[in-house]
């Protein structure tokens, strides 16, 4: 049932674009949204100072958009680690951003703001790397090493050895392991075991960012993959987005320059948030160009995929 209603959201957005004009005029200040040539300009400046993101082409021909570039029809950066899943994040209230109305008011309509729900998460571990350090004690003093040898085991005998005839012995050449201390081994063993029981499964993502011509605004798709490299399914794909905006904002539909069916945030909030968020950069005494544009929205699409470790050095602070 999903599948038809995702069908339909895709088809009926196709429609609107073709019958939707090419924005022309510059109103990402006013309104937040973008024309084509400043979606561009904001992808060279992210591609010149993020060089994980690349500009791609559409997977064919007839997939081409003409008001855009034909080498820059969407941004593109692959394998973008995931190391855990949102539900795995521990909740903290206080760690929560409302990104709200021009007055800056705390409403809690639903269609009043946006949630980031992890927005002071890297300075509260700031905060705790630095209180590590200062009230952590001074190391000891160097010791020697302790020797991993036996102390109550016979040392190996070069003559005995040559005497054994093991040295000679072309049954033993293909093993690299015959002149290894047995309490060593197996002491090596049970350290590797360990260590790949601590193996973390890491899922990657590839991100896409497409222009979106109906709504004026870049649009993040994304697809998931599992250690092994295999797609992950929609709903593991669920776990990676915030519980806030799973179930409300992301949708399954149709790549605009790929002939796939792919998760996106669907942008239909996008100019609204972007334009508060961009009000809010104002209040702090800067000035936001244009080509910072896609700075500030990975900003704000972070709040749905927090787990997702992109790239957006030049972040920019609210």
């Amino acid at each position: 049932m999903q599948d038809i209603v995702n069908s339909f959201k895709s088809a009926a957005l196709s429609i609107g674009e073709t019958f939707t004009p090419v924005l022309k005029e510059s109103k990402f200040r006013e309104t937040g949204v973008l024309t084509p040539e400043e979606y561009v300009a904001a992808g060279d400046h992210l591609v010149h100072h993020c060089p994980t993101w690349k500009w791609s082409t559409a997977s064919d021909p007839s997939k081409i958009r003409p008001f855009l570039p034909a080498d820059k029809q969407f941004l593109i950066t692959k394998n973008v680690p995931c190391h855990k899943r949102c539900k795995q994040m521990e909740y903290d209230e206080k760690l929560e951003k409302i990104i709200n109305d021009d007055e800056g008011e705390y409403a809690t309509g639903e269609e009043s703001g946006w949630v980031d729900t992890h927005h002071y998460e890297k300075e509260k571990e700031t905060a705790a790397v630095v209180t590590e350090l200062q009230t952590s004690p001074a190391p000891a003093p160097p010791t020697a090493p302790e020797s991993d040898d036996d102390s109550d085991g016979e040392a190996l005998d070069l003559d005995d050895l040559i005497e054994s005839g093991a040295l000679d012995s072309d049954e033993n050449d293909d093993d690299p392991n015959r002149f290894v201390n047995e309490r060593a081994a197996t002491l090596n063993t049970s350290s590797g075991d360990a260590a790949g029981a601590e193996v973390e499964k890491i899922r990657t993502y590839d991100l896409h960012i497409c222009y979106d011509k109906y709504y004026q605004v870049p649009r993040l798709f994304l697809m998931g993959y599992d250690e092994n490299r295999r797609p992950l399914t929609v709903e593991q794909t669920y776990e990676d987005f915030s519980a806030d905006h799973s179930n409300k904002t992301i949708t399954v539909e149709t790549h605009p320059s790929m002939d796939l069916q792919m998760p996106t945030v669907h942008p239909c909030k996008h100019a609204e948030m972007m334009k508060r968020l961009i009000n809010q950069y104002a209040e702090s005494g800067k000035e936001l160009g244009v080509h910072e544009y896609l700075f500030l929205f990975l900003k704000f699409v972070q709040a749905v995929i927090p787990t997702i470790e992109y790239d957006f050095t030049r972040a920019i602070k609210l």
